[in-house]
């Protein structure tokens, strides 16, 4: 192991690597040295044409160069493999102005493809993906149009009479990692990350190829002072380590701070955690927690999903149920935006490769998700609108291997103004964009697979709730003071099946004061 400056380390990555990333969102992002490569294309015009992979790709929801968005320079970036572009705003508008091809595969199919690239196996077979925009008779997983001028990176096939998909391995020539502290020796502890992440996989995967390395760390302390157990990369991984401390003008992003409370060290008390004020979002958050059964197993996604965890325990609830995020946390209390991916008062900490295996064998028991588009079959779009670009991120393998799904947004959106009161809901300003469409842009959740594995499927917005059967989506449930017709049918592209015991929202859900809602 050598310890060298980020400007060194820039110099190391050559015109056509192939280099992988850890960090999720707003954690584990190798911030030194993405900025000393991206000052260095700006300065020399070198290194071109990378092939770049990650996960949730590192950024903090703006276009500020943090995280991918260091890569987004055209000539840069040659090729993207990643999960999900929608924390790093820059690099994701690159994918969706076609500035180079672009791939979203399924996050735990890309977990699992790190470890068959450091095992030199030829890749991932797996039935995740099938019939949603990864499956090759659809889109085989491209995100744009340059990228149907390469080749696929997903194949499907046959194994005894079945349907599978086929990811393929691919080398890494560098890999660029997130610690806390080294040690002398090179061996790498996660002490203080609130996210274990892809940091083994994707330094085993480089030095398997053939490749390098690099570590940036807060810290490098004596040989023997690290805790074994800390220590999750041992150091013939590692063949350079970068000394920076956290950029704390960042805010929460990349977590700057060492926060007892999101590692295990120490448990906060529930009560800090303050209640949302009340707003739409709150209002599909608390529907969304009713669909819940006391000791469930539910996955929160990004975005609103992420708020029925506050509003369980606001209502006192959150020991009733146990979350877990597809970073590798399972129990406590998710937390939102550019901190998704973490929680306080954690139960477990592993890596996303690992929560994968299980989520993929069905240790699920419900999962709440996003909402962007819905058809009338109950295909689901979140990863592609236009020109913005999202990817997957962990949602297939979640939608496609879970017995309940409940997905939860707004009925319209961009102007969507409503107001609250012990009536009910009155739509003040209608959305100009509806959701509801007869055919969504992508094909993120596939309907036809929930049907075909029997899965329970709910759509919950603040005015109106959905069940998907065999013959599409069904309203089975109206907000109070809303007119069926006006408010529900005239923002809907199609006619949906109206249930023959159509129902009324209980009314508590829109009122400020807590719901005294118990799981049951």
């Amino acid at each position: 192991m050598k310890i060298i400056s980020a400007v060194e380390a820039a110099k190391l990555i050559k015109t056509n690597d192939t280099i992988a990333i850890s960090g999720s969102g707003g954690s584990g992002s190798p911030e030194a040295t993405l900025k000393a490569l991206v000052n260095r294309f700006r300065k020399n015009k070198c290194p071109k044409n990378l092939t770049v992979a990650a996960g949730i790709i590192p950024g903090n929801l703006t276009d500020d160069d943090v995280g991918l968005n260091c890569l987004a320079e055209p000539g840069l970036t040659g090729k993207a493999i990643c999960t999900h572009y929608g924390k790093a705003k820059k690099f994701g508008e690159a994918v969706g102005e076609n500035q180079f091809p672009a791939f979203g595969i399924p996050l735990g199919v890309y977990t699992h493809l790190l470890r068959a690239i450091a095992g030199k196996k030829p890749g991932v077979i797996t039935h995740v993906g099938l019939n949603t925009f990864v499956d090759p008779r659809i889109e085989s997983a491209r995100l744009n149009q340059k990228a149907e001028e390469v080749e696929p990176i997903v194949e499907l096939i046959d194994i005894g009479g079945e349907e599978k998909l086929f990811y393929k391995s691919f080398p890494i020539n560098v890999s660029i990692i997130k610690a806390t502290y080294a040690d002398k020796k090179g061996n790498l502890s996660l002490e203080w990350e609130p996210i274990i992440g892809e940091q083994f996989q994707l330094a085993a995967a480089a030095h398997n190829s053939g490749g390098i390395v690099i570590a940036e760390v807060e810290k490098v302390v004596e040989y023997g002072e690290l805790k074994a157990k800390d220590v999750l990369i041992p150091e013939r991984l590692v063949d350079y380590v970068i000394v920076t401390p956290p950029d704390k003008s960042l805010g929460e992003y990349n977590i700057p701070k060492h926060i007892p409370g999101l590692v295990g060290k120490k448990r906060i008390e529930l009560s800090e955690i303050k209640p949302i004020e009340m707003s739409i979002r709150k209002i599909c958050a608390r529907r969304a927690m009713m669909e819940l059964n006391k000791g469930v197993l539910v996955n929160l996604g990004v975005g609103m999903p992420e708020l029925v965890a506050n509003v369980l325990n606001e209502e006192g609830g959150i020991e009733d149920m146990t979350t877990s995020v597809e970073t590798g946390i399972t129990g406590g209390v998710a937390q939102s935006g550019v901190t998704f991916g973490i929680a306080y008062n954690p139960d477990s900490i592993i890596p996303d490769s690992d929560m994968f295996d299980l989520y993929d064998g069905g240790m699920l028991d419900c999962a709440v998700l996003g909402l962007a588009e819905v058809d009338r079959e109950g295909n689901v779009n979140v990863s592609k609108f236009g020109k913005r670009v999202f990817g997957p991120g962990g949602f297939i393998n979640i939608t496609q291997n879970t017995p309940k799904i409940v997905f939860i947004g707004t009925f319209t959106s961009s102007g969507l103004d409503v107001q609250v009161n012990s009536k009910g809901l009155k739509i003040k300003n209608e959305g100009k964009v509806k959701k509801f469409v007869d055919r969504v842009q992508q094909i993120s959740f596939s309907a036809k697979n929930a049907i075909k594995n029997k899965q329970d499927i709910t759509y919950v917005t603040e005015r109106a709730v959905f069940k998907l059967t065999a013959k599409g989506i069904e309203l089975v449930e109206i907000a109070p003071n809303v007119d069926l017709k006006k408010d529900i049918l005239a923002n809907m592209e199609f006619k949906p099946r109206i249930s023959k015991n159509l129902k009324i929202m209980d009314k508590k859900i829109f009122i400020p004061k807590k719901m005294g809602y118990k799981l049951k």
